[in-house]
């Protein structure tokens, strides 16, 4: 129960709701009536980490990665969100703050009365209950990626999706791929499905056919492995593969060599996000390299705006991605 219920049921603002409930502004009586009344009836409890934050702040700012949510609390072969969360955690205490990974704070398990200053959601999925849940409590919230279900929410960075999955694309082709496959996650957030709409668009503008495979991202290399088969052992098998992330790419170019495939001279492989897999890789895989670094001190940086009442820059800010262009698709033009 949030006070967003409270307001919808009394036919008020979430403001004017907060302001009856913490004695503040100036409500009509018959109003501040209603709202007590309706809280009372659908039995609100004011939020104890609002009533710490009246008091001040307490120094704490809570760090979100929602892919870990889905696929469970290991870094092995996601190097990227360590990345980021160092260069986040370093921005907050160079800052006075500190970082805190939080689990999903959806879950019974988690405690209600976490006291939070504000929070960064690392790839929030589509109508993201996390976000939701730090929005409702009041909370200044940033984003690394956006929710396309919450446009109006803004404070969000990222990569150009659309534009980086492009960019690999067309290295591919000029590298002489003609039937390039996408293999994609299906974590349903805005990375996938930038991901899988680009390419649909680029592979039309192309005249190619799709070949569109989705593989969980929990599943890791066991996935990559399998549909690195399954598409090899087609009777009209693709000439590029392109893997959103570095686990599967890496799975999918030993599963060719294992099936006797020259990579790049008769299969070239590329990445969506640079890991220890690509750059160990034997071919090393090319790769973009998402700049997690900077996306974790920008969303750092948006956040201190945000706390600090500034309205700085315009949201949401892009960070360039940087192509790596390694072995696996060092093929002349």
């Amino acid at each position: 129960m949030t006070i967003r219920d409270v307001a919808r049921a009394a036919g008020v603002s979430a403001t004017t709701v907060s302001h009856v409930l913490n004695g503040k502004g100036a409500v009509a009586a018959a109003t501040r009536e209603r709202i007590l009344r309706t809280a009372a009836e659908l039995r609100y409890q004011a939020n104890p980490i609002a009533q710490s934050l009246r008091g001040g702040r307490t120094g704490v700012i809570a760090l979100a990665i929602r892919p870990l949510d889905a696929i469970g609390y290991t870094l092995q072969g996601v190097d990227y969100f360590v990345r980021l969360a160092g260069a986040a955690a370093t921005s907050a205490l160079d800052h006075g703050f500190g970082l805190m990974l939080v689990p999903d704070l959806t879950r019974r398990s988690v405690p209600a009365a976490m006291n939070l200053d504000g929070g960064i959601v690392v790839d929030p999925f589509v109508g993201d209950p996390v976000l939701a849940e730090l929005l409702d409590r009041g909370l200044p919230v940033v984003s690394t990626g956006r929710d396309p279900a919450r446009p109006e929410h803004i404070w969000w960075t990222d990569t150009d999706n659309r534009a980086e999955t492009r960019r690999v694309l067309d290295l591919l082709f000029e590298r002489g791929a003609r039937r390039i496959a996408v293999v994609a996650g299906t974590d349903d957030n805005a990375w996938n499905h930038d991901t899988v709409e680009a390419y649909l668009s680029w592979a039309h503008e192309h005249g190619q056919e799709p070949i569109l495979e989705r593989v969980p991202e929990k599943r890791g290399e066991t996935a990559g492995a399998e549909i690195g088969t399954l598409l090899l052992s087609r009777p009209n098998p693709p000439d590029a593969v392109f893997a959103s992330t570095g686990r599967h790419a890496a799975s999918i170019a030993r599963t060719a060599i294992a099936l006797g495939w020259d990579i790049p001279g008769r299969l070239l492989i590329a990445a969506g996000s640079d890991s220890e897999q690509t750059r160990f890789a034997s071919p090393a895989i090319t790769a973009l390299d998402l700049s997690p670094e900077a996306t974790g001190r920008l969303a750092m940086e948006l956040l201190l705006q945000r706390l600090a009442g500034e309205p700085g820059s315009a949201a949401p800010r892009i960070v360039p991605a940087t192509l790596h262009e390694r072995q696996s698709t060092a093929r002349p033009h």
